[in-house]
């Protein structure tokens, strides 16, 4: 499947008659609502809530080593069949050393268990290392894991796209791009023509710099969700549970029927997280973008 060539006619053509649905995952957090740290066993309820409400059998971590998510999330989902996707925070050496080490500490043990390890979340996009920077850290990562991990980054689809990852192109296993209409300020109406669009713009490129199709990492759709409380609102894009509804079911499903990867962001609300400030100025809740409570009760259907 070439990505430049179906890149126009995804965004009217039916997705079932492309190719099989793809995998879905959801973005899991390491606390407890309260703030406290997770335990296996509150994996082991966030795995069986995610199975039953979706049939996903994958999650992704930001941090290896935050709330021991590594020792306490793999042996959980080894239990109840889950794949992990690990996460490295490689901003500055202690946290890259830290969740390194923690990813080297289960890596034998869990290797089943373990579906790839990202090195950086949107690090470009922050600008925190240029494209040959970021391609050293996986590179130091590769070299110290096991193999037949992959290993790789995720970051916002505009980095793709506009050429700033090319450097990590051949060295990355497995690529994320992040996506959200919402951040955009697209309208529900126009969120899903948004959020494909840049997804294939992204996927377009890195088909071109790996040289086809056929020589292109793996890639999934690292982030995408809608926040669903009233009044959190980013341009014309609206919070509330109904758009976050039609943002799912006509933008994320409709990729995961074409047959793409994609991890919803994220399972469950965090009420823990404090209130941020959003590039519009205006107070940013991001409490209330998983598509279940915090309590683990689905919001919507999440059958694709």
């Amino acid at each position: 499947m070439r990505f430049s060539n179906i890149a126009t006619a995804a965004l009217t053509v039916a997705p079932a008659v492309v190719s099989a649905a793809g995998s879905m995952g959801f973005a899991l957090g390491t606390k407890e609502p309260d703030g406290k740290c997770k335990t296996q066993d509150d994996y082991k309820k966030d795995y069986d809530a995610i199975s039953a409400a979706s049939g996903a059998k994958m999650v992704r971590g930001y941090s290896a080593s935050d709330c021991d998510f590594a020792k306490n999330a793999l042996p959980a989902a080894k239990e109840k069949g889950f794949k992990v996707m690990l996460g490295i925070w490689p901003d500055v050496d202690e946290s890259f050393n830290k969740d390194l080490d923690a990813i080297k500490g289960v890596a034998k043990d869990y290797a089943s268990s373990i579906y790839a390890v990202t090195v950086g979340s949107e690090t470009l996009y922050r600008g925190n290392f240029t494209g040959e920077e970021l391609k050293d850290k996986i590179s130091t990562v590769k070299s110290q894991l096991p193999g037949g991990i992959k290993v790789g980054t995720a970051d916002s689809w505009n980095k793709y796209a506009d050429g700033t990852a090319d450097a990590i192109i051949g060295t990355a296993d497995i690529i994320l791009i992040n996506a959200f209409a919402f951040w955009q300020g697209a309208s529900t109406d126009n969120a899903t023509h948004v959020y494909l669009d840049d997804m294939f713009q992204a996927m377009a490129h890195i088909e071109k710099v790996a040289g086809g199709a056929d020589k292109m990492p793996e890639v999934w759709n690292g982030e995408t969700g809608w926040p669903t409380a009233q009044g959190t609102d980013y341009g014309e894009a609206k919070g509330g549970t109904d758009n976050a509804e039609s943002f799912y079911k006509n933008g994320f499903c409709s990729l995961i029927d074409w047959g793409f990867n994609a991890f919803y962001f994220e399972a469950f609300d965090e009420p823990w997280k404090p209130a941020s400030i959003g590039d519009n100025g205006k107070e940013a809740d991001e409490t209330t973008w998983g598509a279940m409570t915090a309590d683990r009760k689905a919001k919507f259907s999440l059958k694709c």
